[in-house]
């Protein structure tokens, strides 16, 4: 039986033992803080019960941003492959919300199956109703990055004139519930047109209360010169700081995030620096998800007490016959009054309390003869859970840590991006298959050989320092001349000889042409002399 139903002594004795993080948050949520929440009716206000599928479901990305802002060519990105239903252009091209997740076969799942879908953490989803269900849709592909995380590609949000255009849905209140939900909130911005507008202003403010979750990207800073890309840095970051009141400022990353040549390449240092910082904060996520949810199932908990002394409140403030009408217009207009009173009485945080216009306009909906009476037990118990079993979850944590291998999101251009000049691992990189075809590379070899010998060859090769510094002259991103380094290193001793070195300049060409590299290197790539190396 559970501790709430003995005394405290008890409780301290004989406390809970969970096997798993995960089982002990679901298990907690629903014999401790679910009653409470039920009691109040805090999800009427607030969020949507959880499920089995919150606490289970891998860390997700949540990208929010003007249309145009490069959050679909972003996923992209990540990915180094297309995913169904992905469209990209100058206009608002994406007018859905998009869960790409990780599927066996490539399809998509119209909005209406996913939320009766239990395996999946979309089933409240379907209190915003069809408007809202017509524009979503779940993305499913094979690809390595998405065994670790599941990205949320979003409506670009309007500005100027076409923010009058109404959704049909409520699309701030629709963010939120991803936030809560998200284990990062990436807010990207388009280096050469930037404004924040109305409905991104909402949008941010939306987000309160999960800033700890917020990433900004200044994207497509290789279209503007130095002197630009700074005052433009500056304006964001001025704008930022109106809207995102956080004691500290907020992470901006600057680059180009898409497989392009760059087209101004003056501070390919810095974007080179500031995608290495990304992609590793992107990369600790499975590491630190079960830290994530344990985080937000404590903000609930909070949250969920502060709601029950602002419902008690009201109840108690009610005459039983006459005057109620006139009596709740006055607790709604005085409710500021009222969240001073529960601060001072039960030393809460002022952070704690929800938004008080929003709070404000949904009660104006509601008959306060209905709301319970302060339950002191129901609120004794979520005390307990904060003090006692979230502490045995923590050591959990830890433990949970430790005994498992590290957890890194790989895959697409995240391969490898600890190693190698260019930030990339070698790995795997030869075909199968192998065969005498003829080497495709060899009619160009010359060309390649006269500049391999002015990079100062040692023993017939050249370090990956000197191969960097001529091969970020194709202007090309590092997360693609990775994948060429990993791809032409056949013997994987982090050096070319002037085979791969001319291999390696045959795939940026290739690139350059606008076709795809391959994920293993073909036969008819592969210099003869490698081709028991690569066997």
């Amino acid at each position: 039986m559970f501790s709430w139903l003995g005394n405290d002594d008890r409780r301290r004795k004989d406390p809970e033992v969970f096997q798993t993080v995960s089982e002990g948050l679901k298990k907690l949520y629903k014999t401790k803080l679910l009653p409470l929440e039920e009691y109040y009716r805090f999800h009427e206000f607030h969020s949507p019960a959880l499920e089995d599928a919150d606490f289970d479901n891998k860390p997700m990305v949540l990208l929010v941003g003007q249309y145009s802002t490069g959050k679909t060519t972003f996923i992209r990105y990540l990915l180094e492959q297309d995913f169904p239903g992905m469209r990209i252009g100058p206009e608002p091209t994406t007018d859905s919300f998009i869960a790409v997740m990780q599927g066996d076969v490539e399809g998509i799942i119209p909005g209406n199956a996913l939320v009766v879908d239990p395996k999946k953490p979309f089933r409240k989803l379907n209190a915003f109703g069809n408007a809202f269900l017509n524009r979503f849709v779940c993305a499913q592909l094979p690809n390595a990055v998405l065994e670790s995380i599941s990205v949320i590609d979003t409506p670009g949000i309007l500005s100027g004139e076409k923010q009058r255009i109404s959704r049909g849905y409520d699309f701030a209140a629709v963010l939120e519930w991803f936030a809560e939900r998200v284990d990062r909130i990436i807010l990207l911005f388009d280096a050469h047109k930037l404004d924040i507008s109305d409905e991104f202003s909402e949008v941010i403010k939306a987000l309160k209360n999960h800033e700890d979750k917020m990433r900004v990207v200044l994207n497509k800073a290789d279209q503007i010169e130095t002197q630009q890309l700074m005052r433009v840095y500056g304006a964001l970051m001025w704008s930022l700081g109106k809207i995102v009141n956080t004691p500290e400022v907020i992470r901006v990353y600057i680059g180009s995030f898409w497989s392009h040549p760059l087209l101004i390449p003056d501070n390919r240092k810095l974007f080179e620096a500031e995608e290495q910082d990304l992609f590793r904060d992107i990369q600790s996520l499975p590491r630190n998800a079960a830290l994530r949810k344990l985080n937000d199932l404590i903000k609930r908990a909070r949250l969920a007490k502060v709601h029950a002394y602002i419902i008690s409140s009201l109840k108690k403030e009610m005459p039983s016959v006459f005057g109620k009408d006139t009596k709740k217009k006055e607790l709604v207009n005085n409710l500021a009054e009222i969240y001073g009173r529960i601060e001072r009485e039960h030393q809460i945080s002022p952070g704690d309390f929800p938004n008080l216009k929003r709070m404000q306009d949904q009660l104006q909906a509601q008959d306060f003869s209905k709301f319970q009476p302060l339950k002191n037990k129901l609120l004794e118990v979520v005390d307990d859970m904060l003090a006692h079993d979230i502490a045995q979850l923590m050591v959990l944590v830890r433990q949970e840590e430790t005994q498992r291998p590290v957890q890194m999101v790989k895959g697409g251009a995240f391969e490898g991006t600890l190693q190698g000049p260019f930030g990339h691992g070698y790995g795997e990189g030869a075909g199968e298959g192998i065969d005498d075809a003829e080497w495709v590379v060899a009619r160009d070899k010359p060309m390649y050989d006269e500049i391999f010998f002015t990079l100062s060859p040692v023993d017939g090769k050249i370090t990956g320092a000197n191969a960097k510094k001529e091969m970020v002259r194709s202007k090309l991103p590092n997360s693609v001349l990775g994948k060429i380094w990993k791809l032409a290193d056949i013997d994987k001793d982090g050096m070319l000889d002037d085979e791969e070195f001319a291999l390696a300049n045959h795939l940026i060409k290739v690139k350059l042409e606008g076709h795809e590299l391959p994920n293993e290197l073909p036969a008819h790539l592969i210099p003869p002399s490698k081709r028991k190396i690569s066997e």
